[in-house]
């Protein structure tokens, strides 16, 4: 294993992080619909149950995904979640309210009421997404940060990145194209919840609910991803020569990148043709309901997809718009050697523990929720 294969394996191992969050992310999904798709106070605590079940995976899931990050690429760690941190707390501040919103509601002494934490699970619903969709983008698009590592020597500010602005993050909103796959990751979190509630919740009323709000879910997440990827396949992207590490404009990249790797592009098709399949078989039929499956792998392959051509073939997968020679590369922002190559000894162990999380996800989910089950007590949000 060489130091150019063992940084092109983790960033493949952070990419597929990175695609099993927004699979997860049905959970915010489905929260953002909780008073379209429950329409009695049952109904409602049935898809609360629903995703209660799951948020923890979501939220080990996003933590993972950073730690695997700051491990194998600490300057991307360093620059974002210290630079753009405004960004990022906003983001983990709403997955906290989320988890103190899941055991606070029917808990005793709860003077605020079950609906207002609720309502704040629909908070997190929305801005989880939509921010974390932002936060991606700006792979594509780049951000305001300057990388200079002899700063290390500055015995007053020994600081290698900072943010060229006082916004420290939050200047990704002001992107137009930033927003628009942000709010394509929202519905797209809205399409998956969905499924996975007419899936995991026994109820012919939310089920049918479910398909007449696939409908308008599905339309604006394909119709804002779509003008996403052509804008960016037809966009300038940023390349970086692998022998002096010089980076340029070039026209086109993306495209570029999915035409070199064509394996690559044939994955993405595939996951489409999964996604599309998932979601018009569940409208069509009134008796399937299992398109959360179908329509999870296909997403889980897009996003990868994605995230590997934001790096692979020498691209720059986080640039600068302030110092283009400050863009974040594989190679010049990846961890030594002897960490990658002791870390990938330790990801041997991965296939384990995705093999522990399906069998506590087929464990959990073998008998579906109903409104009986609520009645038992036991452990119920």
């Amino acid at each position: 294993m060489t130091y150019e294969f063992l940084q092109q394996y983790w960033w493949f191992l952070v990419s597929l992080l990175g695609a099993l969050l927004v699979f997860l992310m049905f959970v915010q999904g489905a929260n953002s619909m909780i008073f379209s798709l429950g329409r009695t106070e049952e109904e409602r605590r049935l898809v609360v149950n629903s995703t209660g079940r799951k948020w923890e995976f979501t939220f080990t899931t996003l933590v993972t995904f950073g730690g695997a990050f700051f491990a194998s690429f600490p300057l991307f760690y360093s620059t974002s979640f210290g630079g753009a941190y405004w960004l990022w707390m906003i983001i983990l501040f709403s997955f906290v309210l989320q988890a103190v919103s899941y055991e606070f509601q029917n808990k005793l002494g709860n003077l605020f009421g079950a609906k207002t934490f609720q309502w704040c699970l629909i908070l997190n619903g929305i801005l989880g997404p939509l921010l974390l969709g932002g936060a991606v983008a700006t792979f594509f698009n780049g951000s305001n940060f300057v990388v200079d590592k002899m700063s290390i020597t500055d015995s007053f500010q020994p600081v290698i990145s900072r943010w060229a602005n006082a916004s420290h993050g939050l200047d990704a909103l002001l992107d137009p194209w930033n927003l628009v796959f942000g709010l394509a990751v929202f519905f797209l979190a809205r399409v998956l919840g969905v499924l996975y509630v007419m899936n995991n919740v026994n109820d012919e009323n939310i089920r049918s609910r479910g398909s007449v709000r696939l409908v308008g879910v599905v339309v604006p997440f394909l119709i804002l991803f779509l003008a996403f990827l052509v804008r960016t396949l037809l966009k300038d992207g940023y390349a970086y020569d692998p022998a002096t590490g010089v980076i340029v404009m070039e026209p086109m990249k993306y495209l570029h990148n999915f035409m070199d790797m064509w394996y690559l592009t044939a994955v993405l098709l595939v996951g489409v043709v999964l996604l599309l399949y998932g979601v018009v078989r569940t409208i069509v039929s009134k008796t399937y309901v299992g398109g959360i499956w179908p329509a999870g792998i296909g997403v889980v392959l897009v996003v990868l997809v994605l995230l590997l051509c934001a790096g692979w073939n020498n691209t720059a997968y986080y640039p600068s718009n302030v110092d283009l020679q400050s863009s974040l590369t594989i190679a010049n922002s990846c961890s030594s050697e002897f960490t990658l190559r002791t870390m990938a000894v330790v990801s041997l162990f991965i296939p384990f523990v995705l093999a522990y999380i399906v069998y506590a996800w087929w464990s959990i989910d073998k008998k579906k929720i109903d409104k009986d089950e609520l009645k038992e007590g036991g452990h119920a949000y």
